[in-house]
């Protein structure tokens, strides 16, 4: 199910920009997440691949294996990038309520742009999507790192 923004998103999305901003700074892929449940954040990260010397280490899973609570039906996770294969299935199985991402990837994006994963009804959970949100600024930083790696 696919549903539009609420006030609060550009306001979540803007502490997940805040996240990837930081991966940026440490030669991270830029991607940053935040979890919230209510109006309250819950937790923030952001990539620590090259950090932690794990190719999985991505915000989003870095974010539900902490997550409090078994299932997420009542919080949203914010992604300022397109979940992955992997961190769409994290997302499916810890039952998150609602995802709100930025950019889409179109290289291998499972939310809709290379896969519709969040949303295929075989699974037996969909979490509710709202996509770009604050996409422009999302895209940005990660155009900005990889001309770098240029």
């Amino acid at each position: 199910m696919v549903n539009s923004e609420t006030s609060a998103d550009f306001y979540f999305m803007q502490l997940a920009l805040d996240e990837a901003e930081i991966a940026y700074t440490n030669n991270e892929v830029p991607i940053g997440a935040v979890l919230v449940k209510g109006d309250k954040v819950v937790l923030k990260a952001h990539n620590r691949t090259n950090e932690l010397q794990d190719p999985l280490a991505h915000a989003e899973k870095l974010i539900l294996e902490q997550a409090p609570e078994k299932y997420l039906y009542d919080y949203t996770l914010y992604i300022t990038l397109e979940p992955c294969l992997m961190c769409a299935g994290m997302i499916i199985w810890r039952r998150v309520g609602r995802v709100v991402l930025g950019a889409y990837d179109p290289k291998g994006g499972a939310a809709g742009s290379v896969y519709n994963t969040l949303l295929d009804s075989h699974f037996n959970h969909n979490p509710i999507l709202t996509t770009k949100i604050m996409e422009e600024e999302s895209a940005k930083l990660l155009k900005k790192f990889f001309k770098g790696k240029r």
